[in-house]
């Protein structure tokens, strides 16, 4: 029977109408897939002799199960925003002699082949192999690479049932930077506390099985939730939800931008790309430890350029790269009222900029890391409101890709298009090229002022460019309908 599902899917994949369209950009997904994979699997292979190299009076293993708890709860909450249930198209199925119980199975057992729990694999696998290898317990390490694949899967169908519930992802998050500051501040041992448990499983083995007991109820409970759902009543019913509603009068403040703004929050909170948008914008916040932390990046200053304006970016960038085809359902709508264009980019650029400060204000932290890291954060902070909002404004005219917003997850493409790839360009290199040349050329606190410098540029010829922006959008306003108009 699961053969005989694989196939259907099979063929209503090729079958239909919608797989060849964007196949190109199919096939850059594909590459990204494929860099993630051999990245990971270079790491598990090489990642025992680079920490050995590294802390040479440190075990490589307890190393890694330091920090297990830490890549547990970071896959949660990647999981939240980004994995989505695999599912079939069971209507058509459900008036067919096939047991209800068989659907369910096999739309779980097809979760299990995610591209979360396999990316995890790619590294667990080539570690623990190294690790037998290089003298360690066979047995001890197989325990624990089971436990590994077991705390994977235990992610996947804990994921299902807490996907829906944001107070879920505020408690992993406050657990997250809790552990993190307990650590930092030297209140408790949480890396120590974290890697004992995994020491624990590697020298006995025996315990791992606790990890199939644990997948064992989180498989049933999600068998349960889905098994109550799959009628067909329940499948064609529309399902209606009362709205939840918000006191925005706040906003009222804003004058004539205020009505756009309040349908901007609503459609942010409501839908899921967009919650997912806006929820990961604040964890692009962390994206300068990667950077900051290294003695390698600290000879590409560059390459910290980059990081800085991610910082502070990661909303205008996410968000604004699909304007307007966030309000591709309703666009119709909304051209049909009586409204000056300019107050409704004028809506979408005041949002980017709140975020980009609110952003900005939440980085302080990173003056730990010197003043000169910091202005060069700042310095992003600027280029992203004066200059990256406003060319993401104009780069949104050519946009013509309708968006389902209650579709999100990692691998949806919908909405994208070659000129996302192109707005990106411009975005990242040209702050980049200036802070290098002037860098190199001048020295190294000239660099951030002239990327500062050209942020604030572009701030005083704000009005300008908007009203050069209105033209081209309502030059376009009919060819954006009727794309939008179009199924995506």
């Amino acid at each position: 029977m699961i053969l005989h599902f694989l196939k259907l899917e099979w063929k209503q994949y090729f079958r239909s109408s919608h797989w060849q369209k964007g196949l190109a950009l199919k096939i850059i997904m594909g590459f990204f897939v494929l860099y993630f994979l051999v990245t990971f699997l270079a790491i598990g292979i090489g990642g025992y002799f680079i920490l050995k190299k590294q802390f040479p009076e440190s075990d490589p293993l307890q190393l890694v199960n330091s920090y297990l708890i830490f890549v547990i709860l970071g896959d949660l909450v990647l999981r939240y925003l980004m994995q989505k249930l695999p599912i079939i198209n069971i209507k058509p199925l459900l008036i067919l002699p096939i047991q209800k119980n068989k659907l369910v199975h096999y739309v779980l057992a097809k979760s299990a082949s995610s591209f979360f729990n396999i990316l995890g694999l790619f590294f667990y696998i080539p570690f623990a192999v190294v690790l037998i290898k290089e003298g360690y317990d066979t047995a001890g390490v197989l325990g624990w690479l089971a436990t590994m694949i077991l705390i994977i899967q235990s992610s996947n169908f804990l994921n299902f049932l807490i996907n829906k519930n944001n107070k879920a992802l505020i408690i992993i998050g406050t657990l997250i930077v809790g552990l993190i500051g307990l650590q930092n501040f030297g209140i408790s041992n949480v890396v120590g506390f974290g890697g004992s448990i995994f020491d624990f499983i590697y020298q006995n083995p025996l315990y791992s099985l606790i990890g199939i007991i644990i997948l064992t109820i989180l498989y049933q409970l999600n068998y349960k939730q889905l098994r109550n759902q799959v009628y067909l009543d329940g499948a064609v019913a529309t399902k209606v939800e009362e709205a939840k509603t918000v006191d925005l009068s706040w906003a009222n403040k804003l004058g004539d931008v205020a009505p756009f703004i309040k349908n901007d929050i609503r459609l942010i909170w409501r839908n899921k790309r967009t919650k997912s948008v806006f929820l990961m914008s604040f964890l692009f916040l962390f994206y300068g430890l990667i950077f900051y932390t290294q003695e390698t990046y600290q000879k590409m200053p560059a390459m910290l350029m980059f990081a800085s304006l991610f910082i502070t970016g990661g909303f205008t960038l996410n968000y604004g790269q699909f304007i307007p085809a966030w309000d591709s359902a309703h666009y119709k709508m909304l051209m049909a009222q009586n409204f000056r264009y300019r107050k409704f980019l004028e809506s979408k650029w005041v949002l980017m900029v709140t975020m980009t400060t609110v952003l900005y204000f939440l980085s302080f932290p990173y003056l730990y890391f010197g003043t000169k890291i910091f202005l060069m954060i700042t310095a992003g902070a600027i280029f992203n409101i004066g200059f990256n909002s406003l060319f993401l404004l104009y780069a949104g005219s050519f946009n013509r890709k309708r968006i389902d917003l209650t579709k999100g997850g990692f691998g949806n493409t919908q909405g994208t298009s070659a000129t996302q790839f192109l707005i990106i360009l411009p975005l990242m290199l040209l702050p980049m090229l200036l802070f290098w040349v002037f860098d190199k050329f001048v020295g190294y606190n000239s660099g951030f002022i002239v990327v500062a410098a050209f942020g604030i540029i572009s701030l005083l010829f704000r009005n300008y460019a908007m009203n050069f922006i209105e033209k081209k959008y309502i030059k376009d306003k009919y060819a954006m309908i009727n794309a939008f108009g179009k199924e995506a």
